[in-house]
């Protein structure tokens, strides 16, 4: 452990969830990074026992932190850092499913976004 608090995005950058600490930055900025259900500047400090939400290609990967890492480290190293509790990714068949819109075609219709909401298994209500 190097310490009792590291930045967000240094954090994940170190347990290796992005590539570059301008990713996780830029990610952070972005509003993809929540830090125990709130959104994370970041510089925001995480601490151990805290949750964190990253958003990438369009799922969710919930992290708990377990150790504080400030410098990039082996990825059997990084692994012990967190605890992932994330849900399984649905099945490729299941992604292929999902209607998608063609490129240029407009926003969808009320009825069109809530029919895609409810085959993504989420309520409006959830959305906020």
């Amino acid at each position: 452990m190097t310490g009792l608090s590291a930045r967000v995005d240094s954090w994940l950058w170190a347990v290796r969830v992005f590539k570059t600490r301008s990713a996780a930055t830029a990610a952070t900025r972005s509003g993809h990074i929540r830090v125990n259900g709130d959104r994370a500047k970041a510089a925001q400090h995480v601490k151990a026992g805290d949750e964190v939400r990253v958003r990438i290609a369009g799922f969710d990967r919930i992290l708990i932190v377990r150790d504080i890492l400030s410098k990039r480290v082996g990825a059997i190293v990084a692994v012990e850092a967190y605890t992932d509790i994330s849900p399984p990714l649905p099945a490729p068949e299941e992604v292929a499913m999902l209607p998608r819109r063609d490129r240029g075609a407009g926003r969808p219709t009320k009825r069109e976004r809530r029919d895609m909401e409810k085959l993504r298994g989420r309520t409006t209500d959830e959305l906020g």
